[in-house]
């Protein structure tokens, strides 16, 4: 059974730094795209980053410059450092590859002073 685990959010104030986490079972990353994503109330999820099996490198110009995806295949998961966190990157933050399968819980980012 595929799961995505995501870990890392809480509360930062503004210009502040998190680190999410994924925890992958069920499928081996080695080959896949995997990605971030994001979801605030009302709104459509949308693709934050990604990341080829090659390492090759997505992001939404929204972020270019202060998130960083990574993934260490070895321990099957997938990273997403945040920097000079902005109100507006206030959501909860998905992880999973591309094309997506089932969704897990999500970890909220909340950017706020």
């Amino acid at each position: 059974q595929v799961q995505f685990v995501e870990s890392g959010g809480g509360l930062v104030q503004p210009g502040g730094s998190l680190r999410l986490s994924c925890a992958v079972s069920g499928f081996r990353i080695n080959f896949s795209t995997m990605a971030w994503y994001r979801q605030t109330p009302g709104k459509e999820r949308e693709l934050v980053a990604h990341i080829t099996s090659g390492g090759s490198t997505y992001y939404t110009d929204s972020v270019k410059g202060r998130f960083t995806i990574s993934r260490d295949n070895a321990k099957i998961t997938v990273y997403l450092q945040m920097n000079s966190l902005k109100p507006e990157d206030t959501a909860v933050y998905y992880c999973n590859r591309i094309p997506p399968l089932t969704w897990g819980q999500g970890s909220q980012v909340t950017v706020s002073s």
